[in-house]
């Protein structure tokens, strides 16, 4: 039988137009920490504090997530350079846990937006990625993933929107969409 660090990680893509892609990465993050491996969770575009995960993760020991942006809206036409900035500290700290090869899952939450927005480059996280310890499982969320990545990656899937609530003028529900 192969050693954790033996295995090899694949590269896990979630994208399209419908919800459940965040959803789908935490779940993931759950299964894997229940059967003992190691998951870290980077969330780009995000900084709300009241976001549920927050606070499952302080209760999973082997789960560690950590946000980079603001709880503001990004304007795609314009992104303020603050967003820039988060985005860039946010794919800078990913290069540094993976490259660290200590966590088995590493979650790279909704870097599809921060790609299609432009606030980090696509050669960078594609380069990171197939650069990382063959033994790390690389998971990408977003909405619009660039083909690079769709190509890149082991596995795809596509969520689509086919009835939402918020058609319907639902607002978010605490604790089912934060």
């Amino acid at each position: 039988m192969k050693t954790e660090k033996e295995r090899k990680g694949l590269v896990q893509l979630y994208t399209g137009n419908g919800k459940g892609k965040t959803t789908a990465a935490l779940g993931l993050s759950l299964r894997a920490s229940g059967k003992g491996l190691s998951v870290y969770i980077i969330q780009f575009m995000k900084g709300r504090i009241n976001y549920g995960e927050l606070e499952s993760v302080k209760r999973l020991p082997l789960v560690s997530i950590e946000q980079f942006g603001r709880p503001d809206f990004v304007d795609k036409a314009n992104p303020a350079p603050i967003d820039i900035d988060l985005a860039v500290q946010g794919l800078a700290r990913a290069r540094e846990i993976i490259s660290a090869g200590e966590h088995d899952i590493v979650v790279l939450d909704e870097i599809n937006v921060a790609l299609d927005f432009r606030l980090i480059p696509v050669t960078e996280v594609v380069d990171m990625v197939k650069d990382r310890p063959q033994h790390v499982e690389i998971v990408l969320t977003g909405r619009d993933a660039p083909r690079s990545l769709i190509d890149l990656a082991d596995l795809v899937s596509v969520v689509v929107e086919v009835k939402h609530p918020y058609r319907e003028g639902v607002q978010c529900r605490e604790g089912i969409e934060f």
